[in-house]
C-alpha cells in the first residue's frame, strides 16, 4: 500500500450492544486524525463501547514472537471472518487485501473504554515485544500513515447483528462477542509478555544472586504457565474451560505469591517511611533493600517475583472473567467482562502501584557515604562506589509508567489465508 490519500482501508464501526448516535458528519474517507477523534467522540455519545476494526495489508517482515496463535475455529476467528464475509460488497476494494489472503486487522478500543479494563492493564511496550509500533507500513516498507480510511457498511445477520447507523460513518455493527474476544487475546497476551520480560531478569538475577529461596519462589511460579496456557488454549480456541486442566492450583499459587509480595511491599514501605530527612547512608539503606547498591541483589530479585505473580495473576483474571461472560450474560458479555475484570484487577493493580510507588521514592533518595572515623577523606573507590549506587537508584524510576492518562487500546490480529489468527499483545495506541 503506497502512501497515498486515495488509498482506501475498510474500518468498521464496532458497537457492542444497540446504540443510537446521531450527526456524526463525514461520509467520505477519513485520515488517521479524522478517525482517531471519531472514535473519541464515539465514545463520549454512545452508552456502550464502540471500537473500530481497520484492515491493511500485512507486512513482509514482522516479530510473531509475541503473539497467540488462534485456530480457524477459534471464536475470534469465526467472528471475524463472519463480519468480513457480511460486509465484502460495501468494503472498498484496496491493493494487497485480495489474492493471498493474508490481512492484517487492527482493532483500537477508546481510551473511555480502555480506562474500564482497569489501571495498569495496558501499558506501552518496546517494539521488539512484537506488534507494530509506530505507522503501519506495506510490504516493501512504505507508511502508510496517510491512507484513507473508508467506512464499512455492516448488514443484519443472526450471527453479527448490524444496526441501523451515523450517515457518513456506516452501519454500527453490533459484535460484543468480536470484541470480547479479541481484547481478552490481546490482553493475555500482554500479560504473558509480562511475565516473559519478568522470568527473564530473574534468571539474570540468579546467576549474581545465587539464592535458592528466590529459585525456589520462580520456579513455583513458573511451574503455573502450563495450566495457564492450556486454559488459555481452550478457552479462546474453543470457548470453554474445563476442570481438569490444574488451573485451580496454579491460581493458588499464585495468589500465594500475590500476598507474600504484598506483605514485602508493606516492609518496604514502613522502611522508606522511617528513613531521616535529608542524606541517606547507604549501610542503612542497605538494611531494608538488600543488594539495592548493586548490579544484582535480593531487593532486586524479589521485586521481579512480584513482576512475574501480577503477570500470571492477570492472565488468570482474564481467563476467569472470559468464562463468568460467557456463562452468566449470553445477550452482553463485554459487559459482564468488564466488570468482572475491573474488580479483579483493581487490586492487582494497587499492587503494582504501590511497587511503583517504592521505585520512584528510591530513585529520587540522596545518598551518603556511611559515616566513619572523622577525617578520613574519601578515596577514589570510596567516590565511584557512591556514584554507582546513585546511578542504579536513580535508574529504578526509569520506564515507570505513572498512567496519568488512559490512551486508547491497539490490537494487531493477523489473519492468514486459512482463517488462522495470530494476536498480537494489546498496547497503547
Amino acid at each position: 500500500m503506497a502512501a497515498d490519500e486515495r488509498t482506501p482501508v475498510p474500518v468498521w464501526t464496532l458497537a457492542t450492544e444497540t446504540v443510537s448516535v446521531l450527526n456524526v458528519p463525514g461520509e467520505q474517507g477519513m485520515t488517521p486524525a479524522r478517525l482517531a477523534e471519531l472514535r473519541t467522540v464515539l465514545a463520549t455519545l454512545a452508552d456502550s463501547p464502540i471500537a473500530t476494526l481497520e484492515a491493511h495489508p500485512m507486512p513482509a517482515q514482522r516479530d510473531r514472537s509475541g503473539g497467540i496463535v488462534l485456530h480457524a475455529a477459534s471464536p475470534l476467528a469465526q467472528q471475524l471472518s463472519h463480519l468480513v464475509a457480511q460486509t465484502a460488497k460495501s468494503a472498498p476494494s484496496t491493493p494487497g487485501l485480495v489474492g493471498s489472503g493474508d490481512v492484517l486487522y487492527r482493532m483500537v478500543v477508546p481510551a473511555r473504554v480502555a480506562a474500564q479494563l482497569g489501571k495498569g492493564l495496558i501499558r506501552p511496550m518496546a517494539a521488539k515485544a512484537g506488534g507494530i509500533r509506530g505507522p503501519l507500513v506495506d510490504s516493501t516498507g512504505t507508511i502508510a500513515a496517510n491512507a484513507r480510511f473508508v467506512p464499512v457498511t455492516g448488514k443484519t445477520t443472526a450471527g453479527v447483528a448490524g444496526v441501523a447507523g451515523v450517515a457518513g460513518v456506516g452501519a454500527f455493527t453490533v459484535a460484543a462477542p468480536l470484541v470480547l474476544m479479541a481484547v481478552a487475546v490481546g490482553i493475555s497476551a500482554h500479560a504473558d509478555r509480562q511475565r516473559q520480560k519478568a522470568i527473564e531478569r530473574i534468571t539474570d538475577l540468579l546467576e549474581q544472586l545465587g539464592e535458592d529461596n528466590v529459585e525456589t519462589e520462580r520456579s513455583e511460579l513458573d511451574g503455573c504457565r502450563d495450566a495457564i496456557d492450556k486454559a488459555t488454549s481452550i478457552l479462546l480456541d474453543q470457548g470453554r474451560i474445563g476442570l481438569s486442566l490444574g488451573l485451580d492450583s496454579s491460581s493458588y499459587a499464585i495468589s500465594t505469591a500475590i500476598e507474600r509480595a504484598k506483605r514485602r511491599l508493606t516492609k518496604w514501605q514502613d522502611a522508606l517511611a522511617d528513613l531521616p530527612e535529608g542524606p541517606v547512608e547507604i549501610s542503612v539503606l542497605t538494611k531494608s533493600f538488600p543488594g539495592v547498591n548493586e548490579e544484582g541483589g535480593a531487593f532486586r530479585a524479589h521485586l521481579e517475583l512480584a513482576r512475574l505473580a501480577i503477570a500470571l495473576k492477570r492472565r488468570v483474571l482474564v481467563l476467569q472473567a472470559v468464562e463468568h461472560a460467557q456463562l452468566m450474560a449470553a445477550d452482553n458479555p463485554f459487559k459482564r467482562f468488564i466488570a468482572t475484570l475491573h474488580d479483579d484487577e483493581r487490586r492487582v493493580g494497587e499492587l503494582e502501584s504501590g511497587l511503583d510507588d517504592v521505585l520512584l521514592r528510591l530513585s529520587t533518595l540522596e545518598l551518603k557515604r556511611s559515616s566513619g572515623f572523622l577525617g578520613v577523606m574519601f578515596t577514589p573507590g570510596d567516590v565511584d562506589d557512591l556514584l554507582k549506587a546513585v546511578y542504579r537508584l536513580r535508574a529504578l524510576g526509569d520506564g515507570l509508567n505513572r498512567r496519568d492518562a488512559q490512551a486508547d487500546v491497539a490490537i494487531d490480529i493477523e489473519r492468514s489465508g486459512d482463517g488462522s489468527l495470530v494476536v498480537f499483545p494489546a498496547t497503547a495506541a
